[in-house]
């Protein structure tokens, strides 16, 4: 694919959908390069080509949690299962490949290239002919306004970003973008957070089940908060909510927790950590400074995590193993 296709080019600068043709454009000018010498006449040149293409995944990736979504909005499922998963086929070939670089192992390289290859020339056939045509009849001008300022935050394979989409404004982080939008639910009764709602039950289910604990102190020196979690590290009960956290922790520690505090509220330090044996248990301790928007001192969370059966993992697993 050297050229848009002619429904492409009539699409404005900046629109998603002219951008990811443009990007296929410029996998394909890469993957000749790549295939234009011999590896071992340039490693160094091959190394830097093979670097470029890896850059596909910022494309796979606006598809998958921005592209997606949006179609899955209006009914329609599949791209978000059949070609997620072919997406999953092209990264363990480039990941292959990276093994085989970091292993010096350079036999077969060209033919898992050409795998790579025709794989990507697959998509770029099933991009043209369904996936894009059917996304520009299904979404509507808004969407693909929306969908460009989430695509500024997950990035583009180009050195500069594209063109900006017409009428939409400057980039805005998430974090400070208030733009509401059509929701497939109801947000009566919930919590509006940075990203997303839930309800009360929601909060506590995420908070009991997560294998971590968590304690908030305000900027007070009190405690406002523990999650109640089955298998808590250090226990805790109700009677500490209100209490001053200086009473909370054992006197040969007490000193350290202060200090901690003190320099948080300085504004010197934002986080500090330890790891302790803990009844034969392996404990990774975290406390983090929580300010606000105007960087005021909000308090403290503390987190504890039994790390043990972590520390033990190698290598990687990657299919479930539940039979």
């Amino acid at each position: 694919m050297n050229v848009l296709p002619r429904y492409a080019e009539k699409l404005p600068l900046g629109h998603p959908v002219r951008v990811y043709f443009e990007e296929n454009i410029l996998i394909c000018e890469i993957l000749d390069k790549l295939f234009s010498f011999h590896l071992e006449d340039d490693y160094e040149l091959f190394f830097s080509l093979f670097n470029q293409l890896s850059g596909v995944e910022k494309k796979f990736a606006r598809k998958e949690n921005q592209l997606f979504p949006y179609l899955e909005k209006y009914g329609w499922t599949g791209p978000s299962q059949g070609m997620w998963s072919f997406h999953d086929r092209i990264r363990d070939l480039f990941r292959e490949v990276r093994n085989d670089i970091d292993a010096k192992t350079f036999k077969g390289l060209k033919s898992k290239l050409n795998l790579i290859k025709e794989e990507l020339h697959h998509l770029f056939q099933v991009e043209e002919m369904r996936l894009f045509p059917n996304a520009l009849e299904l979404l509507q001008e808004d969407d693909w306004k929306e969908m460009r300022v989430g695509d500024e935050e997950i990035g583009w394979m180009f050195e500069q970003p594209p063109e900006k989409y017409p009428d939409v404004e400057d980039y805005i982080h998430p974090s400070k973008d208030f733009t509401k939008r059509k929701l497939p639910f109801t947000t009566e009764g919930l919590l509006k957070l940075d990203e997303g709602y839930l309800s009360n039950e929601q909060i506590n289910l995420l908070l009991r089940f997560m294998p971590v604990d968590l304690t908030y102190v305000d900027e007070n020196d009190r405690v406002l908060f523990y999650n109640r979690g089955e298998e808590r590290v250090f226990p805790r009960s109700a009677g500490i909510i209100g209490r001053e956290v200086k009473f909370c922790h054992p006197p040969k520690s007490v000193d350290t927790v202060l200090t901690i505090l003190d320099e948080f509220k300085k504004g010197s330090k934002d986080e500090a950590e330890f790891w302790i044996t803990f009844r034969e248990r392996f404990i990774h301790i975290r406390y983090f400074a929580l300010r606000d928007k105007e960087n005021r001192y909000k308090g403290v969370i503390e987190m504890s995590q039994d790390v043990t059966e972590i520390k033990k993992l190698s290598g990687e697993k990657r299919l479930l193993d539940w039979n």
